[in-house]
């Protein structure tokens, strides 16, 4: 199953956008308001909850400066990544668009992909938040 968030222009340099978004501290504030646990697990792992979904464990998987960040799932049980890509606009500028990526049986992909789908559109909404 493969997401796209919408592309979102941010009024930072990519090289500040990758590097914001490799702190993964940073990834708290772009959670949506339904947030109910958000835990920094490590230098390149937390754990976030959303009220009536499972927790979910994302670690840092791969870094590719200025332009791509790789989180993935900590767990095996639901193997997905999520891909931040970001384009050079200007100097001060970028756009930037998450990726998602999972193998889920048809059954587990119709459940979560509306809710899937509203998260990385909010993630990348809030991007002007950092």
């Amino acid at each position: 199953m493969n997401l796209e968030s919408p592309k979102v222009t941010v009024e930072k340099s990519s090289q500040e956008l990758f590097d914001l978004l490799s702190d993964v501290k940073n990834f708290e504030k772009l959670m949506p308001d339904n947030i109910a646990k958000f835990e920094v697990t490590g230098e390149d792992a937390f754990i976030f909850g959303l009220k009536g979904m499972p927790e979910i464990k994302l670690k840092m998987k791969e870094k590719v400066a200025p332009n791509k960040i790789v989180l993935g799932a900590a767990s095996d049980k639901l193997p997905f990544t999520l891909v931040a890509n970001i384009d050079t606009i200007s100097e001060s500028s970028s756009a930037v668009k998450l990726d998602f990526e999972g193998e889920f049986n048809a059954m587990m992909a119709m459940m979560i992909k509306g809710p899937i789908s509203k998260f990385i559109e909010t993630l990348a909404n809030n991007m002007t938040k950092l």
